[in-house]
């Protein structure tokens, strides 16, 4: 198998590192998700990761809170689900770095995008937590602000259902999934598999997506050598 991209940025639910439980983190998928990391990484593809965090904490669930401090308090959540992918990398084998839009120097490197690039030319995955460091804004339009800024070939958005449906399958078992939608549509119609920020932002940069199921067949290395997987969000 060939690569179609020479860099791409993979942006990972927190939920689905928690697997079956929910909440926390599964390291059978963990492990699952590095392996087929490395398989794209060893096969010359430039890799960066945005990890959500909703596995431990989302800045909605804190319905009486400050929306700042809860949104806080989800960035640091990425920076624990980062840590551990990072972990798991680095025991495969793979050199990692987390970059974090707050700055947190014990754990991580501060985000700096000249930096991320030296990376990427030493053959290092770069996770970059923290989502973009500011509240009010989802860890969708933190991988669509990072892969503008990075310049990915490809955004690469793993989720619990295999792509991108115009109702919600679990509830409505005639959902129709769509096998590709511009982001004019995703836009105009609502529609909730990506932010509308995030769609505007890839839209303005002309930055495909595709919108897979991660609980697929080896469906990260599928995408990455451009089989048709899940849903394309583009300009077409």
């Amino acid at each position: 198998m060939q690569p179609q991209y020479k860099r791409v940025l993979i942006k990972l639910s927190g939920e689905a590192l928690a697997g079956k439980e929910g909440h926390g983190l599964d390291e059978n998928v963990i492990s699952g998700v590095v392996s087929q990391i490395k398989a794209v990484h060893d096969m010359g593809v430039e890799i960066a990761l945005v990890i959500g965090g909703g596995n431990f904490w989302r800045g909605r669930q804190g319905k009486q809170m400050d929306r700042t401090i809860a949104d806080h308090m989800g960035m640091l959540a990425t920076v624990m689900n980062s840590l551990a992918m990072m972990d798991a990398l680095e025991r495969s084998g793979i050199p990692t770095r987390v970059q974090t839009a707050l700055i947190m120097t014990s754990v991580a490197e501060p985000y700096i995008l000249r930096k991320a690039l030296s990376h990427f030319e030493k053959k290092r995955v770069v996770i970059m937590a923290c989502g973009t460091g500011n509240p009010y804004c989802s860890t969708d339009t933190a991988a669509a602000q990072r892969a503008c800024e990075i310049q990915a070939d490809l955004l690469m958005m793993a989720k619990n259902v295999d792509g991108i449906y115009d109702s919600d399958p679990k509830l409505n078992p005639a959902a129709k999934k769509y096998g590709h939608i511009n982001y004019i549509d995703i836009i105009k119609n609502g529609i909730k598999a990506m932010d509308t920020t995030a769609a505007t932002m890839c839209m303005e940069n002309n930055i495909p997506v595709v919108a897979f199921g991660l609980n697929e067949k080896d469906s990260i290395i599928r995408v990455v050598c451009g089989e048709k997987l899940g849903t394309v969000i583009d300009n077409n």
